[in-house]
């Protein structure tokens, strides 16, 4: 019978490597956590410029001159702030939005949003609907 060689210098190596690998994981996990919610943060802004866009072309197709002030406040009822806002004289409303992000140990951020909205234009040389007036 032989005697096992002895490994005395490799005893709770396996420990060091869990422990390192568990830091890893866990460091990886805080960073998806950061990148998810920048993803929701950016997507909140989007709905909400894009709403606050819609409700300023609205008023101003009919041409009333509180358009900006619409879209600020269909911004504010989505958790966003307005923080632009042009209407040209075709009644097509642009607007940008941001929205607070708590990036956790990292501090706060914005996600901010652009959309535009406005009256559609027939196409050069296309017919009209049956049945819509023209505009």
């Amino acid at each position: 019978m032989s005697a096992r060689p002895s490994r005395t210098g490799e005893r709770g190596s396996a420990t060091v490597w869990v422990v390192a690998l568990s830091g890893v994981l866990a460091a990886v996990g805080v960073a998806a956590v950061l990148v998810g919610t920048a993803v929701v943060a950016r997507h909140r802004a989007t709905g909400a410029a894009d709403l606050a866009a819609l409700a300023a072309a609205e008023r101003a197709v009919r041409g009333d001159p509180g358009a900006c002030s619409a879209a600020a406040a269909v911004a504010g009822a989505n958790g966003a702030e307005l923080t632009g806002c042009t209407v040209d004289g075709a009644a097509v409303v642009e607007v940008t939005v941001a929205v607070p992000v708590r990036l956790g140990p990292l501090g706060t951020g914005r996600a901010a949003a652009r959309a535009r909205a406005g009256p559609v234009a027939p196409a050069p040389g296309t017919l009209p609907v049956p049945g819509e007036s023209p505009r």
